[in-house]
């Protein structure tokens, strides 16, 4: 590798935006980089990288003896031409899709890129939904919706359960990873990976596909109603990786290697990521960690093993990352010791976490580590926005890539942000009602997020991510309450006893605070060791106190009662991921938080508080 490039300068191209203003008081934001042409299809970038690196590592991933399995872009090609080949003898169609039950993986990984080869749409869904579920009413939902001709599971004996809940609503044959025991009625996917290559024929199939093919079918979380399949073309994909080429020009001659854990059943993960990885020809090393307590030590066991070159995360997974980091030289060494920037997105990175992690690269590196976002959702496929410069604290998201035109719509006292681009997906399938209620008069996507500018008179400097348009709310006084900025400040001002935040208030005369603590650091505050009861750390004098303050600094510089909380209460309870509390990202749904502990709500604002409620007027 070249002296690696650290500093913005180095990374980015350098922000030029057009920002229009609308007689309607509507603004029309877009970038003045143009967006080069991009390839027809993700296949190209396998077709290139085998033939120009062959020997390169594309995927890696933990073997059942601990040591790395990798696998070359000549290795991976020749894969997919056999698995392909097998999918074109099973009758499959957009109509008969491959449905994809598994974690991460490099099987996992094949049978996708095979499909996107060959020309089959795959859906990865939520492992959640046949493992965590009890009545596999999601999963239903998704096999319903898309009848598919395959489905795959390893290791397979998990998802039998949910595999056989759902057997009666498909007539697809289902594959077991090599990693499975075997299992009556289901094919082994080493048998696939054993067929004999068809190249002509695949080569056919590959050749026929266009910018318009259905790559994928991505499911929406479905906390609200049934969940949405969205039509993810090769377009979609395909151009959105291309616009890191013009913003994140580093990437044309250093070539990414990444470690990470996010979900390909998720847009961020399966597409931002991967999609980086194939595009520039580098390195993916998947963690099968996760941001909880009983995976988080596999993600610090890779990350000390193998140095990435950029880190893609989401604020949750930093917050449990950074005690870590902090207290672990040889992880600190190795993290950042080819670092050249940290990426963070689907929510803000709450400031207290910000500078954190600048104060670990600068007692590593002697200087701070280039930090950003991005901005977008699994219609957009996903960035929609990228802050491709040093930011001047967290929560830019920074300015429309090229190609994608924003419009900013004021409402109410917000401004919504709508999007059109080659990013942005066709409809939901097969619901066309959905469709046509997502898309405004002149053909933008209406996300439902609100923006506002960092500095109006400065549009480069990009835009401040201004929550969800659909979470806020009013205090009884007729105060509107910002739910996403609210949460954020909470997190940072109660730092590090905070993790993450809910907040209350809906028709009520004060906001409050639900907190799901940080145990780990909680039990470092009051000195209590790992055996002590979880209550007798969350109600220590010194946790309580600490909140407290916090509480008050948010007040002091706040403006008014919708910007601090008047009472809180520490949650021992960790938030369900069956519940839908938590999704796969590690991300927390305010509304099923709110619906699922109802009666702490009731507790928290009870007109004589109990000893477990913290206000300001009491520690």
């Amino acid at each position: 590798m070249n002296a690696i490039a650290r500093k913005p300068s180095e990374l980015f191209v350098e922000p030029s935006v057009i920002l229009e203003e609308r007689p309607d008081g509507s603004r029309i934001f877009r970038s003045a980089l143009a967006l080069p042409d991009y390839a027809r299809c993700s296949g190209e970038w396998i077709e290139r990288w085998a033939a120009e690196t062959p020997d390169a590592v594309f995927l890696a991933e933990r073997g059942g003896d601990g040591e790395w399995l990798r696998l070359t872009y000549a290795e991976v090609r020749a894969r997919v031409y056999r698995i392909g080949t097998w999918l074109l003898g099973q009758k499959l169609s957009p109509e008969r899709p491959v449905l994809i039950l598994s974690d991460n993986g490099i099987e996992h990984a094949l049978l996708m890129l095979a499909c996107l080869h060959v020309g089959v749409p795959a859906s990865p869904v939520s492992p959640g939904n046949s493992l965590l579920s009890k009545d596999f009413a999601k999963l239903k939902a998704n096999v319903e919706l898309l009848r598919p001709g395959v489905i795959f599971a390893d290791t397979i004996e998990r998802f039998m359960p949910a595999i056989n809940a759902v057997a009666g609503l498909h007539d697809g044959v289902v594959v077991a990873g090599s990693r499975s025991q075997p299992q009556a009625g289901t094919l082994a996917f080493a048998d696939i990976a054993a067929t004999a290559s068809d190249d002509a024929a695949v080569g056919a199939a590959f050749a026929a596909l266009t910018p318009d093919t259905i790559a994928k079918f991505l499911f929406t979380s479905g906390s609200i109603g049934a969940p949405k399949a969205v039509i993810t073309t090769q377009r979609m994909m395909c151009s959105n990786a291309e616009m890191k080429s013009v913003i994140w020009p580093f990437l044309n001659s250093q070539k990414p290697v990444i470690v990470d854990w996010l979900p390909w059943s998720h847009v961020f993960g399966g597409s931002h990521n991967f999609n980086k990885v194939l595009r520039f020809g580098g390195s993916l090393y998947i963690d099968e960690g996760k941001p909880v307590p009983a995976l988080l030590g596999r993600t610090v066991k890779n990350l000390t093993d193998v140095a990435p070159t950029v880190y893609f995360s989401v604020p949750r997974a930093y917050d449990m990352l950074i005690p870590h980091l902090r207290d672990n030289a040889e992880l600190r060494r190795n993290f950042f010791s080819r670092l050249q920037l940290i990426f963070y997105a689907g929510a803000a990175l709450p400031q207290a976490i910000w500078e954190e992690l600048e104060r670990l690269a600068v007692l590593e590196l002697g200087h701070p580590i280039t930090m950003l976002s991005s901005w977008g959702s699994t219609e957009t496929a996903p960035a929609a926005t990228d802050c491709h410069f040093q930011a001047v604290r967290s929560g830019v998201i920074g300015v429309p890539v090229p190609g994608t035109t924003l419009k900013l719509v004021p409402v109410a006292d917000k401004l919504e942000v709508r999007v059109k681009g080659p990013n942005v997906f066709p409809g939901y399938w097969k619901q066309p009602g959905l469709t046509a209620k997502a898309f405004d008069e002149e053909g933008f996507y209406m996300i439902g997020d609100a923006v506002e500018f960092v500095n109006p008179q400065k549009p480069e400097q990009g835009l401040l991510f201004d929550g969800r348009v659909a979470e806020d709310f009013k205090l009884l006084t007729g105060t509107w309450v910002h739910v996403g900025s609210l949460r954020v400040a909470g997190i940072s001002a109660l730092a590090p006893v905070a993790q993450d935040i809910v907040v209350t208030g809906h028709d009520r005369d004060e906001i409050g605070f639900l907190v799901f603590p940080n145990v780990p650091e909680c039990r470092r505050l009051t000195g209590l060791g790992d055996d002590a009861p979880l209550d007798a750390v969350l109600g220590h004098p010194t946790v309580k106190e600490r909140i407290r303050e916090g509480m008050v600094r948010l007040k002091r510089e706040g403006g008014g009662s919708s910007t601090y909380p008047a009472r809180l209460l520490l949650m021992a309870e960790a938030p369900s991921s069956e519940a839908g509390e938590l999704t796969d990202k590690g991300y927390i749904n305010q509304r099923a938080v709110l619906t699922r502990r109802a009666d702490l709500v009731v507790q928290l604002y009870s007109e004589v508080p109990d000893s477990a409620v913290i206000t300001l007027g009491n520690s």
